[in-house]
């Protein structure tokens, strides 16, 4: 890991920048070895080659309308009062073979989708015809059932159509040897829709990643069980294990571990059969019951006794909420542990900061996924934020005026504005007080 560029000479610990400790996440975390999963399986994975099309699509000319495959001369200069009348010669449905030919004075019932046969150069829509009745502009083509011969066996078109009106062309969607996707695309309903059409069955690709989260702390609740004297309610593994499935992560969520080293330890080896990463909130800073800490503090990797491997490393950060954060790996495959700090909005913010990104890298996707805007500060008064540390405040964006309003404090714990926050403003380093209608660097949360 790298050593930080804020580190004093002192002998104190040195702090490091989010930027730093981002970095040297994203330097441990590897995309997951490919997999072959069929279409529906890979829906949010990621494709790790380009997909070339064995077919055009579509496949052949087809009409776009219910209506009269014709030649253009047997209907051209066609009017209500003078309509064109023609020949119908039988049916062509989604799905036929194509055993009829259009000759002059001849028209073919056609449905949308079937393909154009042999002869014809366009499609009349229904409305444009007496539907075989013999009457004024048919609404709809009658039944097959009811008419098998096309009703009188003619049909009269009232307007003229322009050759291959309402006729999709072989390939006009993609044609065969293109490509359709690219690796690294993320296949969402679309991109499955796309694979299932040329004819894929399965896929290469990046499988979502396995997170399991696991709050510590001996006077969490599970919510719906009495809350007695002294305790609270677990909500940091619900926020988090509820964010990583939004970042496309296959998530679970452990009950809270009791603040005994020992038994996080053993929890621990028990989920890393389940785990491409691990994620524990609670017990990193500096009390005498963070039980983080002092079950993973200088461990390395377990592997067969041994405990060789890079480990997990504690750090101060030069931020606020979030200053302190753990990150290395763990376990005989070296599986990535990232140890987020307690504090409901302190441990939220370090996921969008840190765990998000790494939960894309696995999947093998660059960033966060979250947008960053310009936005002026729609405040009463000017925001203070410390010296020296890059601040997250919570806020709502109004995306027509560009601006982001505060919600709440600047407290770690305030979970309830959180929850009607949509945005987090970013106050630099360098910034001590923001004016109001000062222009901030602003995380969209959605």
């Amino acid at each position: 890991m790298s050593s930080s560029t804020t580190a004093e000479d002192t002998g104190r610990a040195p702090v490091w920048s989010v930027s730093e400790h981002l970095e040297d996440i994203l330097a441990a975390v590897h995309p997951l070895e490919p997999i072959e999963l069929q279409l529906l399986d890979a829906q949010d994975c990621v494709l790790v080659e380009d997909i070339t099309v064995p077919v055009s699509l579509p496949p052949f000319d087809n009409s776009s309308m219910d209506g009269y495959a014709v030649r253009t001369a047997d209907v051209a200069g066609a009017t209500e009062e003078f309509p064109a009348v023609l020949e119908v010669i039988g049916d062509v449905a989604a799905g036929s073979a194509g055993e009829l030919t259009v000759g002059p004075g001849q028209a073919a019932r056609i449905m949308t989708g079937a393909p154009l046969p042999p002869g014809a150069q366009a499609v009349v829509p229904v409305e444009w015809t007496d539907g075989g009745l013999g009457e004024g502009p048919a609404g709809t083509m009658t039944p097959h059932s009811l008419a098998p011969e096309g009703a009188s066996g003619e049909v009269r078109v009232h307007r003229p159509a322009k050759d291959r009106a309402h006729v999709r062309a072989r390939g006009s969607d993609v044609k065969a040897g293109e490509r359709a996707l690219a690796a690294g695309t993320l296949l969402g309903p679309p991109q499955i829709s796309l694979l299932a059409a040329i004819g894929r069955a399965t896929v290469r690709v990046h499988p979502r990643p396995r997170v399991v989260v696991l709050s510590t702390g001996s006077e969490l609740t599970q919510p719906g069980e009495e809350l007695t004297e002294g305790r609270i309610y677990d909500s940091n593994s619900f926020a988090l294990t509820a964010a990583a499935r939004d970042a496309g992560a296959i998530a679970y969520r452990v009950g809270a571990v009791a603040d005994d080293a020992e038994t996080l330890r053993a929890t621990i080896e028990d989920q890393l059969i389940r785990a491409d990463l691990l994620v524990t909130t609670g017990g990193v800073s500096v009390g005498a019951y963070d039980v983080v800490k002092e079950a993973l503090q200088g461990a390395g990797d377990w592997e067969e006794g041994s405990e060789s491997g890079s480990g997990i490393e504690f750090r101060k950060l030069a931020m606020q909420p979030g200053k302190p954060q753990g990150f290395g790996s763990i376990g005989p495959d070296h599986t990535p542990l990232l140890a987020l700090p307690g504090n409901p909005v302190s441990s939220y913010v370090s996921f969008e900061l840190f765990v998000r990104p790494a939960i894309r890298a696995l999947m093998g996707l660059k960033g966060s996924g979250r947008a960053t805007v310009r936005a002026a500060l729609d405040s009463p008064a000017p925001l203070t934020s410390p010296s020296g540390k890059r601040q997250f405040l919570r806020g709502r964006y109004d995306e027509e005026k560009r601006t982001v309003a505060p919600v709440g404090g600047s407290g770690s714990h305030l979970i309830a504005a959180l929850a009607h926050a949509d945005a987090l403003i970013v106050v630099p380093e360098e910034t001590a007080e923001v004016a109001p209608g000062a222009e901030l660097d602003v995380i969209l949360l959605r």
